[in-house]
């Protein structure tokens, strides 16, 4: 007769029994729930008129309807075109400029000084300009948004090239590096933790900076929807307007967060690129 071996029997014997599923709620969630749940209860009492701010349960069903029309699903799509057309322009223009302001002592002399004027006009205040000069179509919307991705990026990643370790430099030189090598070992992982904040910043303007040009007489996109909201007192399809923007917002940081994780995992490992 066989036997069975106890070694054989014994992880059948060891395997813990499951109990019921249970969900832990972060401590970070809390408030959030806790103001909600204040916001539905003041709107049901009626503390909290519908006509100033909806409750949540009516921005809710709002927010499925319009998805199921498909009204917010196109809306979306059309306003992070915009966003990423601007994001684009905004830091290629903010690599180049800052590249050479940050290197080289011409460029410092020539490039910096009239970005550093642009950082000082208000944003926002040039609206008008750019209606004057580009028109009500998508241009001026992709240029405002540009113009507020250009600035942060650019001062962070000045900033974090001149901040670079001239040991380093100079252990490049000495070891008869190619301008390439250079750019590869010490100046690219020299700058990049701070190119990625720059970057960071850059995307937080670059929605509010949006959410601005979408108001220029705009046809489609997240601020159309807004605006139409606005005409007719819909203060539910406003507040899911908003929570699109902020959600977009929060999932493209996410997005250059993980990025940022991945590509500094170096500096966990004893700070060797």
């Amino acid at each position: 007769m066989a036997t069975t071996s106890p070694a054989a029997t014994a992880p059948l014997a060891a395997a813990p029994s499951r109990g019921p599923l249970r969900v832990r709620l972060s401590p970070r969630v809390l408030s959030p729930l806790a103001i909600l749940a204040l916001w539905q209860l003041a709107s049901v009492t009626g503390v909290l008129p519908e006509r100033t701010l909806e409750a949540p349960s009516v921005i809710l069903a709002t927010a499925w309807e319009l998805t199921t029309t498909g009204e917010l699903p196109e809306a979306l799509l059309v306003s992070l075109r915009r966003a990423m057309a601007g994001l684009a322009i905004g830091t290629a223009a903010a690599l180049v400029l800052g590249t050479i302001a940050g290197l080289t002592r011409v460029g410092d002399a020539v490039v910096d000084p009239p970005m550093q004027m642009i950082r000082t006009l208000p944003l926002f205040g040039l609206v008008p300009l750019f209606i004057l000069w580009f028109g009500i179509g998508e241009t001026p919307k992709v240029a405002l948004v540009a113009l507020g991705v250009v600035i942060p990026l650019y001062l962070n990643l000045v900033a974090a090239l001149r901040g670079i370790d001239p040991d380093l430099r100079e252990v490049a030189t000495t070891l008869r590096l190619t301008r390439v090598e250079q750019v590869r070992h010490v100046i690219a992982p020299g700058a990049m933790p701070g190119a990625l904040v720059g970057f960071r910043q850059s995307l937080g303007v670059a929605w509010l900076a949006l959410i601005v040009a979408e108001q220029i007489n705009a046809s489609e996109g997240l601020g159309y929807m807004i605006n139409n909201a606005r005409d007719f007192l819909r203060t539910d399809v406003i507040v899911v307007g908003l929570l699109a923007y902020a959600a977009l917002g929060l999932i493209t940081d996410a997005i250059v967060r993980a990025f940022e994780r991945r590509a500094l995992r170096w500096r966990a490992d004893g700070g060797r690129p």
